[in-house]
């Protein structure tokens, strides 16, 4: 059964928000770059993961501001990090969490880093999978995309967005599961536009919180693997 989807007011924004178990941990899973609450459900090793996750805490997950089933925004007025990690405190404030574990995948761990700086009165410990510290390459951050690779995936995602996409880089074990990859096309088409999938690509290439970092004195884990094709593995290692 797909849990209720309710909605936050954060500002002017709604967000689109589910509450799943009554474990004794507040645990808010904030996912990476496009999301859709209910149409994840129906991928079964999903549903698995969200269940497990919810089978030791109360979960707490959403839908970031311009996806999924949360307010979209116009494509060229995209919030900055700090705003769009004010929404988390908008949902934590929703549903009556005074503090939480936070779990957030790639940019979602940027979001969770943030939070837990500025708010470590309500940040029980942070987790991260697959996260980076800065998106684009730089002398002393090596391992982040060019410039130019950063450009070629703009174009393709704006070329190839709600197809069935080449997997070969996200989820190679999954790229000739052929119903896997119509599925994915579809919760893509479901999460975000075309241009607002590139719009958020663009807005996470100018993620830096280096400087963050050093103001977060919660317990936090950082999970990265070492096959990662997406995000180094090396930039799991530097956090």
């Amino acid at each position: 059964m797909i849990p209720q989807t309710r909605f936050a007011r954060s500002g002017k924004v709604n967000i689109a928000y589910q509450v799943i178990g009554d474990g004794p941990l507040d645990l808010v899973y904030v996912p990476g770059w496009v999301s859709h609450l209910e149409l994840r459900w129906e991928e079964p090793d999903h549903a698995r993961f969200l269940h497990r996750l919810a089978s030791f805490s109360r979960l707490i997950t959403f839908d970031k501001r311009g996806t999924g089933l949360s307010d979209r925004v116009p494509d060229d007025q995209l919030p900055s990090l700090e705003v769009r990690m004010d929404d988390l405190r908008a949902v934590m404030d929703a549903v009556g969490s005074q503090r939480a574990a936070l779990f957030g995948y790639s940019e979602g761990g940027n979001m969770c880093m943030l939070f837990a700086a500025t708010y470590p009165e309500r940040t029980v410990a942070l987790v991260t999978y697959s996260c980076f510290a800065k998106r684009i390459w730089s002398p002393d951050y090596p391992w982040a995309p060019t410039p130019e690779a950063r450009a070629k995936e703009y174009e393709f995602v704006e070329r190839e967005w709600g197809n069935q996409m080449d997997l070969a880089r996200y989820i190679p074990s999954k790229m000739h599961d052929h119903d896997f990859v119509r599925r994915l096309a579809t919760y893509f088409r479901y999460s975000a536009s075309p241009s607002a999938a590139v719009a958020l690509l663009r807005m996470n290439t100018q993620i830096d919180v280096r400087h963050v970092l050093p103001a977060i004195g919660v317990p936090a884990l950082i999970l990265h693997r070492t096959g990662d094709l997406d995000v180094n593995i090396e930039e799991g290692r530097w956090l």
